[in-house]
């Protein structure tokens, strides 16, 4: 089991966490921090290569594989770094064959960027007008479905990602939330229509989106156009009186899951009667 981190230095680094004596492999990722980190393939966890992709201060957004040393497999930069834009948060996505692979990624700026590593091309781009906190696929290893991008001033989007439509782009909601910065937010391994999301104000929020009768439509020029479901907080409560800034729920017991706050714990927590939502 590995385990992979990034630092101030802009250096990447995967640890074996039996022998954390010297890295497995270790690369200058970045100029400046890496802000964020997130992996994907290999074996038994989806398809394709085992990547690792990061996002930093210096504005790039750069591919890894462990097995190629110190070359990324891609990167996306900034043109020009005097005026680049902070990455603040990345995440892996449609990797549902071992062709197609995205890389989504969330800037200070409000940019969200959907890089299509096939293609090598940028396949989408928005702006929720607030710095992009989290961003989080309901599944890594399934054609894209649906995406929830958490910002500054309370409040998160959540994309449906299956119809693009040649003007509009992807549909999408907009929903307040803690009454202060949502740091992140986590799909539900065993339900991907549950989520739970971390705020500014130190609670958590569990929510459930229902799809529309009717997921696509048709506009009067006769492209295909996608309708948003809804919504609804399930549940919520405060555990800090800081941030919590970061979530993940256990790949198999449904309802474990671990968040850390800006207080300096790490809690463990369990969400009871998912199975009946």
């Amino acid at each position: 089991r590995h385990f992979a981190t990034g630092d101030y230095e802009g250096r990447l680094a995967v640890w074996n966490l039996e022998h954390v004596d010297l890295p497995v492999y270790s690369v200058k990722a970045h100029t400046g921090m890496i802000n964020a980190i997130d992996g994907c393939g290999g074996l038994g966890v989806g398809y394709g290569a085992p990547e690792i992709t990061t996002g930093g201060r210096d504005g790039a957004v750069k591919v890894w594989d462990p097995r190629q040393k110190d070359t990324p497999v891609a990167s996306l930069e900034p043109k020009d770094a005097e005026t680049a834009r902070d990455c603040w948060t990345v995440a892996f996505g449609n990797s549902f064959n071992n062709e197609e692979r995205c890389v989504c990624a969330g800037y200070d700026n409000g940019d969200i960027k959907l890089y299509d590593l096939r293609t090598n091309s940028i396949r989408w781009e928005s702006n929720a007008k607030n710095g992009i906190c989290g961003l989080d696929f309901d599944r890594k290893d399934i054609q894209m479905n649906k995406l929830v991008a958490t910002t500054l001033e309370s409040q998160f989007k959540l994309f449906d990602l299956r119809t693009y439509h040649p003007k509009d782009g992807f549909e999408s909601l907009t929903e307040k939330a803690h009454k202060s910065t949502v740091w992140v937010a986590k799909h539900l391994p065993q339900n991907r229509e549950i989520f739970m999301t971390g705020g500014g104000n130190g609670s958590i929020n569990l929510y459930k989106y229902s799809y529309p009768a009717q997921r696509v439509i048709k506009d009067p020029e006769g492209m295909e156009k996608g309708v948003m479901g809804t919504v609804e907080l399930l549940n919520s409560r405060t555990f800090s009186t800081q941030p919590i800034n970061s979530f993940d729920w256990h790949p198999d017991k449904e309802g474990l899951c671990v968040f850390g706050s800006f207080d300096q714990s790490v809690r463990v927590g369990i969400v009871t009667k998912l199975n009946r939502v």
